[in-house]
């Protein structure tokens, strides 16, 4: 082969090659820091949604991109040491869920970081506005807070005799707290007495529901790190006490709670992976707008349902995205 027809060839090549690829430096990958506020298992579906788009948009994990995972477990102290190891690593950009932002904000304001599911960004202070966030955060919103209401609705289909709700939220968390404010409002608006189980830390889960004693028809659950790292506990007291669950995502309708309904969450980190790719083309994150849902999940755990000796209407169950049998 002639040297000229070679160099022609390798042009071709690399002008085929991924723009992500031809823009790491020999030997160094773009590294995403991925703080996951709950466990490993817990957000395994998530994880792989985001590395699966990411794959599809020239990021390919090992080869030009690394993603350090760190699991929270739900306790908020692990936040700030994650984020200050993260800092130390100097990664290109941190992904996580909003409970930790405002420890990644804390511990530093030039890496981007990305959140994949946060009740109320403005609100929570994580950003400055929905389409122009302004500094190194920005993300998608789930509009957790602003679904409880519906969330009450479909309770109340099933249980049309319902009159005292319980409602168990972490108030050590900020838009826990908000949302939580959110259902009792939307409770005292059907009517429905409520009855807070406030919950800090793990060891104050069983003592909130034996204070309960069956003061409840109902059970709604604002999930967040500390609900999530401690959800099958949770849906055992409930089941325990023969009470009916509203989540707001299909996971614990999968396990065993009564019904889910919320922001399709796969979905949601799909779409962090296309932020954090614009991220590390070059995009500045406080140019890019925050985002809402646009999937959402509503799932129906029938076999849970016959265990509580629970008949849902046919109508409800067509409208269903899934029935768990």
């Amino acid at each position: 082969m002639k040297r000229r027809e070679f160099i022609t060839l390798l042009g071709g090549a690399a002008a085929a090659w991924p723009l992500a690829a031809r823009a790491q430096q020999p030997g160094k990958l773009r590294t995403i820091g991925f703080l996951g506020t709950g466990t490993a298992s817990i957000w395994g579906a998530w994880t792989a949604a985001f590395a699966q788009r990411l794959r599809a948009l020239g990021w390919v994990e090992g080869r030009t991109v690394a993603i350090e995972y760190r699991w929270g477990e739900g306790r908020p102290e692990r936040f700030a040491e994650i984020a200050a190891e993260f800092v130390r690593r100097k990664v290109d950009v941190i992904v996580s869920g909003g409970s930790a932002v405002p420890a990644l904000k804390q511990a530093t304001s030039v890496i981007p970081i990305v959140f994949a599911i946060a009740a109320d960004p403005v609100g929570g202070g994580l950003v400055s506005s929905l389409s122009r966030p302004g500094g190194n955060v920005t993300g998608l919103s789930n509009q957790q807070s602003d679904l409880a209401g519906k969330r009450l609705e479909l309770l109340r289909e099933v249980l049309p005799n319902l009159r005292r709700l319980a409602i168990l939220a972490n108030v050590g968390y900020a838009e826990a707290a908000l949302e939580l404010g959110e259902a009792q409002a939307a409770a005292r608006n059907l009517g429905i007495e409520v009855a807070k189980l406030e919950i800090r830390r793990a060891q104050d889960i069983a003592p909130a529901f034996e204070g309960l004693q069956r003061q409840a028809d109902a059970l709604y659950v604002v999930v967040e790190g500390l609900v999530s790292t401690n959800r099958t506990r949770i849906i055992t007291f409930a089941l325990a006490g023969r009470l009916p669950t509203m989540f707001n995502i299909r996971e614990y309708a999968e396990a065993g709670g009564l019904m889910s309904y919320g922001p399709n969450f796969p979905d949601l980190f799909r779409r962090v992976a296309e932020y954090v790719d614009k991220i590390l083309r070059g995009t500045k994150p406080g140019d890019i707008p925050v985002e809402q849902p646009t999937k959402f999940d509503f799932i129906i755990n029938v076999s849970t349902a016959k265990a509580l000796g629970i008949n849902i209407p046919p109508m409800l169950l067509a409208r269903a995205d899934e029935v768990i049998e």
